[in-house]
């Protein structure tokens, strides 16, 4: 499970095939741009202004529910990164919970991180990849948009792109909000529809990108990672909501890690349920930054924590708990 020391390998992009950072133009992509527009119309127009007190709390529980178990655990710690392991079933079924948060399919998920997270640790990247535009430009270009590449990288899936499970929901991820549409509609009617699917996946897809804009922007850093063009940084306020995500500067530096809050008072709620699930025997092989293979970093001090030399120093080659 040891991560390839490349400083550019990042899990389904092949390496030594090329492939250019920097040149590309970016178009619109207007299956996820109809279907945000979608999702926020169903939320300003179906939503809001039918707000009752049960609705709310079942679309913030529902929301937590997915951007944990699937999007910070199922999709970005295990499918993603691979930093532990779990029983194929448990697997699927937290896939399936990312699926429905309603950003993408597996494929396209895996995809566009891994190519960000390729082109972000070269000596330069497109401003797509580095968020280099404003506010506006840059959330048109992340949720309405994406990018095309002159000479792209290319991807190989491995055993997850012939699973015949993730296969299905790669073609039918959108469907996959009409079983919880029913469900919902049968013990709330259409405003728990209205809040438990268009509000919770436009909130979903607007705060990963809102806090994915900020962590390559501004904020608190505790490492440099040498040789990258782009730094990352932490959004601590973000650190509940995200279920721990938006320490991205720690994950920039350990990318294989299953904890991204390392110092004391950095809340992260993905690792405490990979914990939960280790206890409970269906988790094993969790990556940790000492696991993983040395990398050149300089260590800064904007966290005030006697926790992180002893990150530093333990950072280098081992063996997964």
């Amino acid at each position: 499970m040891l991560q390839n020391q490349n400083p550019h390998r990042v899990g389904s992009i092949n390496l030594g095939e090329g492939g250019n950072p920097v040149e590309g133009k970016v178009v619109w992509d207007p299956v996820h741009s109809i279907w945000h527009g979608g999702m926020m119309a169903g939320t300003l127009f179906g939503a809001l202004p039918f707000a009752t007190r049960d609705a709310v709390i079942m679309f913030l529980l529902t929301t937590g529910t997915g951007l944990l178990l699937g999007h910070s655990v199922g999709f970005h710690r295990l499918l993603i990164h691979r930093s532990f392991e779990t029983p194929l079933w448990l697997e699927r079924s937290l896939v399936w919970v990312g699926t429905s948060v309603g950003m993408g399919g597996p494929f396209w998920m895996i995809r566009t991180h891994d190519l960000r997270d390729w082109a972000q640790r070269q000596a330069d990247c497109h401003p797509y990849f580095a968020h280099r535009r404003s506010l506006l430009v840059d959330a048109w270009w992340q949720i309405h948009c994406r990018l095309l590449l002159s000479e792209p990288p290319s991807h190989d899936l491995g055993r997850v792109g012939a699973d015949p499970f993730y296969r299905f929901l790669e073609r039918s991820w959108m469907w996959q909000q009409l079983p919880i549409a029913l469900l919902l509609y049968a013990v709330g009617g259409w405003v728990w529809v209205a809040w438990g699917v268009c509000a919770r996946v436009f909130v979903s897809v607007s705060g990963h990108w809102f806090v994915g804009h900020l962590a390559h922007r501004r904020g608190p850093q505790s490492w440099l990672v040498v040789g990258a063009g782009l730094q990352a940084h932490d959004v601590p306020w973000a650190a509940i909501p995200t279920m721990g995500e938006a320490w991205h500067n720690n994950h920039h530096a350990f990318p294989g890690s299953a904890r991204l809050g390392l110092y004391p008072g950095q809340s992260d709620w993905g690792y405490i349920f990979i914990r939960l699930l280790v206890r409970l025997g269906l988790a094993r092989n969790v990556v940790l930054p000492e696991h993983l293979p040395s990398r050149q970093m300089l260590f800064v001090h904007d966290y005030d924590s006697k926790a992180a030399p002893d990150i530093a120093r333990k950072s280098r080659p081992g063996r997964p708990a």
